[in-house]
Parts: C-alpha cells; structure tokens; sequence
C-alpha cells in the first residue's frame, strides 16, 4: 500500500474535490472519523422512556415501557415490556443502555418486594432482558447514574414494609449483580433522585407513612460511602417527587404533603444550598417519569387523585418557568412508573 501527505487536492478544474474509490486510510491532526459499529449501539438519540407502574392504585401492576423522542412533542409510543409487571421502580440509563430496578409486584393490599434488575437498549424497542439483582429486595426506591455507575436507593423491604437507607450501585455496560454503595442519612423511600456526571442527589421521601422530609443528600459516584447533607427543598416536606437534569441543573417536580403538588424547584448540583423555586407542573400530580436530554425535563402520567393521568408536560431546564403540554401517554393512565433517558445530564 503506498502513502501519500497532502495539504490539499483538488479536482482538474479545480471546482471540486477529487472522487475516491475503494479503501482509504488517512492518519493527520484534523478530519472526520465515521462513526463505526452497530447503530443500535451508538446511543445519544434523545429518546426518554417510562418503565413500568399501574394504572390505578388499586389493579394489577403494569409491565408496560412506552417512549418519547424528548426534542419534539406528542404521546408516547409502545417500546415493550419489563420482564414483570412491577411499579415503584427506580430507572437510570447510560447513553446506550435503560436500567429499570426493584418495585412491587402485586396489587397494594399485598405488595411484593422485588430485587430484579432489568435493561433494555434505548436506541431499538422490545422487551427487556434480565440483567442482575439489587442487594436488597424493595420497592419505592429511586436512582440516578453518569455514563458508567448506576445507583439506587431507599425504599421499602419486608417485614411490614420496613423502611431501607441501603444504597447499591451498578457499572452499567456490565451485567451483574448490585453492589454496596453506603448508606443515606436516614431510612426513608419515595425519594426523588436527579443527577450531573458527578453527583446524585436526592430530595425529599418519608421515613413512615405520616412523617415527610425536605431534606437533600447526595453522593459521589466515583468513590464509595454514606450520602451527605446538599441541602433543603423550597416549600413543605413531601414525597413521591421526581428528578430530572440537565448537565448543570438538577430539578425536582410534583409530589405529595400529602397534598397533590404542582411545584418545580431546582439546583445547582456542583454547588450545596436550597433548592430554588423554577415554576409549576400544568397540574398538581406525584409518582411519574422524569426524562431529559440535557435541554428539556419532560414528565409522564403520575398520581393525579383520585387516579392516575396520562398527561405529558415539559420544561426548559436552562430557563425557569411553568411546564407546557407535550402530549399524552399513549398506553393509557398509569404512575408509580421511572424514567430515564439516552442523553440525561449525568451523561455530561
């Protein structure tokens, strides 16, 4: 094979570049490399989804994933489905992989405590595939992850609901079993969780079914330990709120007091302090997905009393603000469900 160095080559007439054929390689300090491999392993699409949940507190739990492409509008689409039908999960995601963790699966006079660990491939739709076991069986945990740590935590555990400070930790492109993280400051579940590439934070939570929290804890995800104090919510104590980021930004929208709530307030995660107030949901609901793509926080169905909503709304995280109509679910009412995203803020 022969070599040639060039600064520029033109065609005869010098209108144009030259036509090319065959194999060429070419090393220098500028070009373009195009991209290589399977597309479906490619990852970065701005597609959200929403794992499991139910359809009213009440029924059977649903296995169902739906999906949104986060930059435009409209209702969700049919991805597939959980390995079980389950609700109360907690989802995170690389750019390539959906991870959906615990839940119940049973109507909510008999819940079942579950440790199954699920994962999907973003980029494509189907059903999902095993991928290991949390540390701990619960349900009402929640979790957040950057491009290669995943972690859950809180929850619920038997016997008669026991509340859980454990958290666990997955590395996402590997199949295998959650590990030992540390512990939260206090047993709790319902939690919301956001994250950066550098931290996860979560807000809020009950530590029993009367008594309500608005503090914030955080952990980094590079090193191992206990979570530490971030700071307090806006407003009053409350549970079943959900996060969602951009790389900067992290924000925390609806929940209960155990009054339905509309508000949205946000951080900034490098820093520690109080969350500020950024705006309201279009309506007052709990226990829905929260997806991103770094640009725009979108929210799916939730708890809407006295049932759940198929509403969608969104927000521009950069900016503050009300939330505005993106669509419907389009597999009907359902909450108690995560989300998660190829392009979140922990991806940096």
């Amino acid at each position: 094979m022969s070599e040639f160095r060039i600064d520029q080559i033109k065609s005869q007439d010098a209108s144009r570049g030259p036509d090319i054929a065959g194999i060429t390689t070419f090393t220098g300090t500028s070009g373009i490399v195009m991209p290589s491999g399977d597309t479906a392993y490619r990852g970065g699409r701005g597609r959200g989804i929403n794992m499991g949940g139910a359809p009213s507190p009440s029924t059977a739990r649903s296995e169902i994933i739906d999906y949104v492409t986060i930059a435009t509008t409209g209702d969700s689409v049919d991805f597939g489905n959980l390995s079980t039908a389950r609700s109360l999960v907690a989802g995170c995601a690389d750019s390539t992989r959906g991870i959906c963790a615990g839940g119940y699966d049973e109507p909510v006079s008999s819940p079942g405590y579950l440790n199954i660990i699920d994962y999907v491939t973003i980029s494509s739709t189907g059903n999902a595939f095993d991928y290991g076991d949390l540390t701990v069986a619960r349900n009402g945990l929640s979790g957040s992850s950057n491009s290669i740590r995943g972690v859950f935590a809180g929850g619920s555990r038997p016997p008669s609901d026991t509340k859980e400070d454990t958290i666990d930790y997955i590395t996402i492109a590997t199949k295998s079993n959650a590990q030992d993280f540390g512990d939260l400051s206090a047993l709790k579940r319902n939690t919301g969780c956001t994250g950066s590439a550098t931290r996860a934070i979560w807000g809020g939570g009950t530590p029993d079914g009367s008594v309500l929290v608005n503090t914030m804890e955080y952990i980094t995800y590079a090193t191992t330990g206990n979570a530490q104090d971030f700071g307090d919510m806006t407003g009053t104590d409350r549970r079943h709120t959900i996060g969602s980021s951009s790389s900067t930004r992290g924000l925390f929208a609806g929940g209960t007091t155990p009054t339905l709530q509309d508000d949205i307030d946000y951080i900034t995660m490098a820093s520690l302090g109080n969350s500020v107030d950024f705006g309201n949901l279009t309506d007052a609901r709990a226990e829905f997905g929260g997806v991103s793509n770094q640009i725009r926080a979108v929210f799916m169905g939730g708890w809407d009393s006295p049932a759940y909503d198929t509403v969608i709304d969104y927000v521009t995280i950069a900016t503050t603000g009300d939330a505005t109509s993106f669509g419907s679910l389009g597999g009907g009412a359902r909450g108690a469900s995560a989300g998660t995203s190829d392009s979140h803020g922990g991806l940096g």
